[in-house]
């Protein structure tokens, strides 16, 4: 039988090894818990947020943007199909070959990639490409393991049916800049959305844009989508119906191909805007799902500007039109009378100066209203002689020109009209009575706009009646109700007498129809047809055609043409 004595020495050793060992489970256990309350308590919220992402995403529904139609209904701009390129950075496992991939196939460049990637949630859909070819659909749907985060989406994109057909008047969309979304503030944008960026898409952008919709999905390890569990359907934007035409839109479009220059068409009742060229022109379509930057580049530095509306901000000396100007003050102030005569030998002298009239052998003895139908420049050196720039400028605005017509479009010039104190105040000199003879015609420092001069002919056409020039005629829902109805708004009567009115625009019928007349070209058999020609010059040239064809594009003579349709 073995007894076992107990050893107190062994014990104590036993003890003094176990309290460390119950030191380091002790301190262990509080660490764990430590770490549990700062995942549970601290960091829980934010946590859980990360979980749920990493199963259920939230997929953003644009909004279908409304319709632009002319005044008949016919589709002017609309929305089409597409094939959009998202990626979720989160589920971008191998950075460097997803974009070596995306960059070989669809030439994204690398370094943009992860500008957009450093600068956004990891979590966002980030557009990286817009309209992206079926080929390139394939290929991506092909891939779809090898580039784990990148998201098709199908989407309604902007479509410009007719491509240049009045691009100055409905504009372009654009990707919105932080800058936008930061003035926008809470307004439903996001970083990658595309809104108006020009004209009538930029300026009825809330209109036009719809409601955001949203799609919560079920998605794997890889982001993969695996289910849906809800959506809100998006909500389709209003339409924008316009006093433009269409046919008549394509009519002068046609008349413009290849050139320079500006038509508005206008109806003189309630100004409301039947048609506005401007060439060159733009395709919106280039920018609806991100203009690349070649195209980008053409566009700016091409010579002849197509993204200037020469119709609101193209201003221009107006030449031998502003003689309606000259003669209308010269009769309201008794200057002239419709017996005056003034004798045009070819040429006018005043002082050591000479002002040539456009017809060398001269126009002979002249009237106003020869002179207004003949375009008689000695005639009206000398009634600008007699009224002084003072009364014409009085005039010219009288006539609602040297300001903006306050047309529904951005960005509109005013022109400008000429005074003793304009000069004065801006070049810090006297006025010139040469410079009155130069304006008398329309030269000098004149400048008009096609948009003011049509709304000047216009008025003459309805008797005095001045009426802001507008595009947009009415707003409408989807379902064709009606939301806003634009009303036709009268700026003024010119301040010129009925008798003093109808002269002129009586000389204006002859311009088109006296076989003496400037206008000849625009006669039609069977309508009568009233206008005034102008001819302005950027520059003094020597007078031979040969010089003249010589001479740079940007400084040729600029031409005019208003013309009235008069009902019979």
């Amino acid at each position: 039988m073995v007894i076992e004595r107990y050893n107190p020495e062994f014990t104590e050793n036993i003890r003094r090894r176990m309290i460390p060992l119950a030191i380091i489970i002790i301190i262990s256990f509080l660490i764990l818990l430590l770490r549990i309350w700062y995942l549970q308590i601290v960091r829980g919220e934010s946590l859980r947020n990360l979980s749920e992402h990493n199963r259920i995403r939230m997929i953003s529904l644009s909004g279908y943007r409304g319709k632009i139609l002319d005044r008949n209904k016919r589709t002017i701009v609309s929305i089409r199909p597409s094939f959009n390129l998202y990626i979720i950075p989160e589920d971008i496992k191998d950075t460097e070959k997803v974009f070596s991939l995306l960059n070989t196939r669809l030439g994204l460049d690398k370094d943009e990639l992860k500008k957009k990637i450093k600068s956004s949630s990891p979590f966002k859909n980030i557009l990286i490409k817009g309209d992206i070819s079926k080929e390139d659909v394939a290929f991506i749907m092909e891939h779809s393991v090898d580039l784990p985060g990148v998201l098709l989406k199908v989407e309604s994109m902007r479509s410009y049916e007719y491509k240049d057909l009045a691009s100055h008047i409905v504009g372009y969309l654009g990707e919105i800049n932080r800058e936008q979304l930061k003035k926008m503030g809470d307004s439903g944008h996001d970083l990658g959305d595309f809104i108006g960026q020009y004209s009538l898409e930029k300026i009825y952008e809330d209109v036009l844009r719809g409601k955001k919709g949203g799609r919560d999905i079920e998605v794997d390890a890889s982001g993969r989508e695996l289910k849906v569990l809800r959506e809100v359907k998006p909500r389709a934007g209003h339409n924008l119906i316009l006093t433009i035409d269409l046919g008549i839109q394509m009519i002068t479009e046609r008349l413009m191909e290849g050139k320079v220059g500006s038509i508005v068409v206008i109806d003189p009742n309630n100004g409301e805007i039947l048609s506005m060229v401007s060439k060159p022109a733009f395709d919106p379509n280039l920018f609806a799902g991100g203009i690349s930057e070649n195209d980008w580049a053409s566009l700016i530095n091409y010579p002849q500007h197509p993204l200037q509306n020469r119709a609101i901000q193209g201003q221009y000396p107006p030449g031998s039109i502003y003689k309606i100007v000259t003669a209308t003050a010269g009769l309201e102030e008794g200057v002239i009378n419709g017996d005056t005569i003034f004798e045009c030998p070819g040429s006018y002298r005043l002082g050591r100066g000479i002002y040539r009239c456009w017809k060398k052998g001269g126009h002979g003895s002249m009237d106003v209203y020869q002179a207004m139908v003949q375009s008689c420049d000695v005639f009206f050196y000398n009634l600008g002689h007699g009224l002084g720039i003072d009364v014409l400028a009085r005039y010219a605005l009288g006539y609602g020109l040297g300001r903006p017509t306050g047309i529904d479009l951005e960005d509109e010039k005013g022109g400008l009209v000429p005074s003793t104190e304009w000069k004065e105040e801006v070049k810090g000199k006297a006025w010139l009575l040469g410079e009155t003879i130069s304006a008398s015609i329309g030269q000098g420092y004149n400048l008009v706009t096609p948009i003011q001069m049509a709304n000047t002919i216009a008025a003459i056409a309805v008797g005095g009646t001045l009426w802001r020039p507008y595009i947009l005629k009415r707003i409408e829902g989807i379902d064709g109700t009606i939301i806003k109805e634009v009303e036709p708004q009268m700026i003024k009567k010119i301040p010129v007498s009925p008798e003093t009115l109808s002269t002129i625009r009586n000389s204006l019928l002859d311009v088109v129809v006296d076989k003496n007349g400037t206008g000849k070209m625009a006669y039609i058999e069977g309508i009568d047809v009233a206008g005034k020609t102008g001819t302005a010059q950027v520059i003094r040239l020597k007078n031979t055609d040969e010089e003249e064809k010589e001479i740079p594009f940007e400084f040729r003579d600029h031409g005019w043409l208003p013309l009235l349709i008069i009902p019979g």
